[in-house]
C-alpha cells in the first residue's frame, strides 16, 4: 500500500523528507559493499550467474529549513532486494586482457517510514530497479589479477515521482570501476580493492541532479583447503560534487560514508559443478547526508557454461 497525505506530498516534492541528505534517496546506483573478494578475477570464456540478496536497514535524522523555523524530521528505511547478473566472458583479447560483458537485473522491496514534525507517513514498493549493462577487461600476471570495467545504469526499473519509496533512481549512470586482486593459493590469501566513480546525469521526473561520487571496496580473506574462507571487508563512500538542479530545493549536499564488517564463504563441488557462496556483513561506523545502518550480502555463483568444459 502506498500512502502520502496531501499536505506531507508538498513536504516531499520540496524536500524528499529527507533532513540534508545527499545524493537523490539518499544513495547512489552503485550498490556499496556489492564487489568483495576476487572482485578483480576474470574466470575462463563462458557463461556465469550469480545470485545476491541484498538486505539493508539504515535511519536518518535531522532538521528540515523551514520559513517557521527548522522542523525535526528522520526516516527509516528497510530494503530486500534479489540481484541477479549474467556474465559472459568472451574469448577476445583487447589490449592482452580478456573482454567480458555482464547484465543485471535487480528486483526487490524498499519500505520507508518517516516524519516531519507532528506529522507522520510511510510508503512501500516492491518491483524492478534499473538494470545495469556492463563491460570488462581482465589481466592476469602471477598472484595479481585486475579488472578495468564501465558499467551503465539505465534508468528503465518502476519508478514513480513524489513517491516516498522508490527502488529505482531513475536516472542514466555511468560508473568506471578498477578492480585488484592478489591472490596467493598455497597460502588461501586474497587481498582485493575495488574503486569506482560514477558519473550522474538528471533525473528528467524530479529534475534533481545528483553529484558525481566516489567509492572503494576493500576485502582481506583466508580460505582453507576445505573451501572454506574468512575476512574482514569494508568499504568508503565520498559524493565528490554538489547536487544541483531544480529538485535539490535543499541544497548541495555532499555524503559520505565508511563502514566495516566480515566475510565468511564456503566453495564446494555440486556433482562436476563449483559452486560458491558468501555472506558479508557490514555496519556504518560513518555517514554524514546519507542514510546510516547495517547491510548484509548472501550471494552464490556457478558456471553455466565453461569453454572446453563441456562433457568432462
Amino acid at each position: 500500500m502506498r500512502f502520502v497525505s496531501p499536505l506531507l506530498s508538498v513536504v516531499l516534492a520540496t524536500s524528499c523528507l529527507y533532513p540534508a541528505m545527499a545524493a537523490e534517496g539518499g544513495s547512489g546506483v552503485y550498490l556499496l559493499g556489492s564487489r568483495s573478494g576476487g572482485a578483480g578475477i576474470t574466470p575462463p570464456p563462458g557463461l556465469y550467474l550469480s545470485e545476491q540478496l541484498f538486505v539493508y536497514k539504515g535511519e536518518i535524522t535531522g532538521r528540515l529549513p523551514t520559513e517557521g523555523g527548522p522542523v525535526p524530521a528522520s526516516a527509516s528505511l528497510n530494503a530486500v532486494v534479489n540481484i541477479a547478473t549474467l556474465q559472459w566472458v568472451t574469448p577476445v583479447e583487447v589490449l592482452g586482457g580478456r573482454l567480458g560483458l555482464s547484465a543485471t537485473a535487480p528486483y526487490g522491496k524498499v519500505s520507508i517510514k518517516g516524519s516531519v514534525g507532528p506529522f507522520s507517513l510511510e510508503d512501500n514498493t516492491t518491483t524492478f530497479a534499473d538494470p545495469i549493462l556492463t563491460a570488462f577487461l581482465g589481466w592476469r600476471a602471477g598472484n595479481f589479477h585486475w579488472q578495468f570495467g564501465v558499467s551503465g545504469y539505465m534508468p528503465w526499473g518502476h519508478y514513480e515521482k513524489g513517491a516516498l519509496a522508490n527502488i529505482a533512481k531513475h536516472r542514466l549512470a555511468v560508473d568506471l570501476q578498477g578492480a585488484l586482486t592478489y591472490l596467493d593459493r598455497e597460502t588461501g590469501i586474497d587481498v582485493t580493492n575495488v574503486i569506482g566513480l560514477t558519473f550522474n546525469s538528471e533525473n528528467e521526473a524530479s529534475r534533481y541532479k545528483t553529484g558525481n561520487e566516489f567509492h572503494w571496496d576493500w576485502s582481506i580473506s583466508k580460505k582453507w583447503s576445505s573451501g572454506l574462507s574468512i575476512g574482514a571487508i569494508g568499504y568508503l563512500y565520498h559524493q565528490l560534487t554538489d547536487d544541483s538542479g531544480a529538485g535539490a530545493v535543499l541544497g548541495g549536499f555532499k555524503g559520505r560514508a565508511i563502514a566495516i564488517g566480515a566475510s565468511i564463504g564456503y566453495d564446494f563441488q555440486l556433482g562436476q559443478l563449483p559452486v560458491s557462496t558468501r555472506v558479508r556483513y557490514y555496519h556504518e561506523l560513518e555517514s554524514e547526508n546519507r542514510l546510516k545502518g547495517d547491510a548484509a550480502y548472501f550471494s552464490v555463483s556457478l558456471p553455466l557454461w565453461v569453454a572446453g568444459a563441456s562433457g568432462r
